[in-house]
């Protein structure tokens, strides 16, 4: 099972274009979106190409595949909610692969790992599981929990702090430490 990552999008059309364009290249089972899809947010500069309007039926068009999940985040509002055909409304949904491993979406300021200001809240997971964030906009792909759960940050679409734009891909059946990998999306 192969699984698209991508979160903070913050309604970029450039970058909401250059992920859809990952995902015809990638070809994934399943497509998670982690929260801040359309909204900037007022602590955010205005990210490239800022249209959410543009964004709305890239995202639209996903859901139709019927492989989309998705969670909110701290700038989704109801008004996101509708004039999107999929469900962005829950701060947390978990995810169960092909070989049985718990994955655990949310954006991050709800739950997290503590990792580079999201919140140390981490939900009660099997050992093995992995806690899968966004919001920080920095990328994170290590142990968490003294090990016992993995926590992965894809990073961000529009607006990443380390200044490439990314998402990430989990393949199932491997070693958490070798599931997920970061893709830098082309400018």
């Amino acid at each position: 099972m192969k699984i698209l990552i991508a979160s903070d999008i913050h309604g970029s059309a450039y970058w909401a274009e250059r992920l859809m364009e990952a995902v015809e290249a990638e070809a994934p089972d399943r497509i998670v979106l982690l929260g801040d899809l359309l909204y900037h947010g007022p602590r955010n500069d205005l990210p490239r190409d800022y249209a959410p309007k543009r964004v709305i039926p890239l995202l639209n068009e996903l859901a139709s595949r019927g492989i989309l999940v998705a969670v909110r985040g701290n700038c989704e509002a109801e008004v996101d909610q509708m004039v999107l055909d999929f469900p962005c409304m829950a701060v947390s949904s978990q995810l169960i692969d092909d070989a049985g491993r718990t994955l655990f979406l949310t954006h991050g300021h709800i739950f997290g790992a503590g990792f580079h200001n999201s919140v140390e809240n981490l939900p009660k997971l099997p050992a093995g599981s992995a806690l899968l964030f966004g919001h920080t906009h920095i990328k994170v792909n290590e142990p968490a929990a003294a090990g016992s759960i993995w926590a992965f940050n894809p990073g961000s679409v529009s607006i990443p702090k380390d200044g490439t734009h990314s998402y990430g891909i989990y393949e199932s059946g491997l070693p958490l430490e070798q599931a997920f990998r970061h893709m830098v999306l082309p400018a």
